[in-house]
C-alpha cells in the first residue's frame, strides 16, 4: 500500500520506526517488538539506513523480512550522499522486486569515521537529487516521503532556508513527510504555517520520541538541533540514573504531546521506537480514546 494514496484519502496514520539490529540478539528483540506492536494495526512501519550506507545490507534485509513474514506495510529508508546513482538504481531495482512500495528519501549523514569523505562523483548529494531520480527512473511506482525539521535542519543558517529546501523536495515529487523529532509543539504548528504559506499542502506526520533514557536523548537532540523544555530537563535530571522513573516521566510527556497534536488535527503520528515497544504501547493505550483507529477516514 502506498502511503501517500492513504494520506491523501484521509486515512489517519500511526506508524513505527525500527533500525537494522547489528546481532541475532538484537534482531530477536526487534521482532517481538514488531509483534507486539503490530495489534496496533499500524499503517505502515520503517526501517532506517546508516550514516555513509553503513547498513544497506541489514536495512534491506529486515526490510524483506518484515515484509514476507509479517504483513505489515514497510517502507524503506535510503540515503543518497555515499552511493552513485547507479548504485542507488540497483537498490530501488531491488525493493520493486520485493514488492516495496515506500521510500523515505534522505540526503544522508556522513561518516563520522571518515572525515575525508568524498560523495562519488556524480552521486545525488541532496534529498531533492533522490527524489527526482527515483521518478524519473521509476515513475508513481513508489510512494516517496522526505524528512522535514520544525526547528530547522542542524546545517539550515534559518527556517526561511528550510522552508526552500523542503519545498525544492516536494516539488520533485515527494508526495509527504515525517519530521525530526521534537518535544515542543508549537514549533511544528510554525513549520506546518509556514509550510501552507509557501503553498505546500503535502501531509507533515509529527516525529515522535518516546523518552526512555533521558541522557540518550539529550545526546540525539543536541545532535539535531531539537529543544528538550526546561521544566522536563528539570524532572529528567534528578531521576536520569532510575529507568522506571525517567520512562514514566517520557511516557506521560508525550501521552501529553500526542493529544495536544490530535487536538490540532495532524494526519498521523509516527513514533521512534529504538526497537522496543513498552513505552510506545504505554502511550498508545492512555491515548486510545483520542487516536483514530489506524485506517479512520478524518475526511
Amino acid at each position: 500500500m502506498k502511503i501517500g494514496d492513504l494520506l491523501k484519502r484521509g486515512i489517519f496514520s500511526v506508524s513505527f520506526e525500527f533500525f537494522p539490529p547489528k546481532t541475532e540478539e538484537g534482531e530477536k528483540q526487534l521482532f517481538e517488538t514488531i509483534e507486539e506492536l503490530k495489534t496496533l494495526k499500524p499503517t505502515f512501519v520503517s526501517v532506517t539506513y546508516g550514516a555513509g550506507g553503513s547498513t544497506r545490507d541489514r536495512t534491506r534485509n529486515v526490510v524483506r523480512k518484515i515484509h514476507e513474514q509479517t504483513g505489515l506495510n514497510v517502507m524503506a529508508h535510503l540515503t543518497c550522499i555515499a552511493h552513485s546513482r547507479k548504485e542507488l538504481v540497483e537498490i530501488l531495482e531491488d525493493y520493486r522486486r520485493m514488492g516495496i512500495e515506500n521510500i523515505l528519501a534522505l540526503r544522508g549523514d556522513v561518516p563520522r569515521d571518515r572525515p575525508d569523505f568524498r560523495p562519488p562523483e556524480g552521486a545525488c548529494t541532496y534529498a531533492r537529487e533522490l527524489v527526482e531520480l527515483i521518478r524519473e527512473r521509476f515513475g508513481s511506482y513508489f510512494s516517496i516521503g522526505v524528512a522535514s525539521y520544525p526547528e530547522g535542519h542542524p546545517e539550515s543558517p534559518n527556517l526561511e532556508w528550510e522552508i526552500r529546501f523542503f519545498k525544492e523536495k516536494v516539488e520533485a515529487g515527494a508526495d509527504f513527510s515525517i519530521t525530526q523529532m521534537f518535544f515542543e509543539n508549537r514549533y511544528y504548528y510554525d513549520f506546518v504555517e509556514r509550510c501552507q504559506r509557501a503553498g505546500l499542502k503535502v501531509p507533515i506526520i509529527p516525529g515522535i520520541m518516546p523518552i526512555t533514557n533521558f541522557k540518550q536523548i539529550r545526546k540525539f537532540a543536541a545532535m539535531c538541533g531539537a529543544t528538550v523544555p526546561q521544566h522536563l530537563i528539570e524532572k529528567m535530571e534528578p531521576v536520569e540514573d532510575k529507568p522506571e522513573e525517567v520512562t514514566k516521566i517520557g511516557v506521560e510527556f508525550a501521552v501529553r504531546q500526542c493529544e495536544d497534536l490530535l487536538r490540532n488535527g495532524v494526519p498521523g503520528l509516527h513514533f521512534y521506537t529504538l526497537n522496543r515497544s513498552r513505552a510506545t504501547l504505554q502511550i498508545y493505550s492512555a491515548l486510545k480514546d483520542h487516536v483514530p483507529p489506524s485506517g479512520t477516514h478524518l475526511r
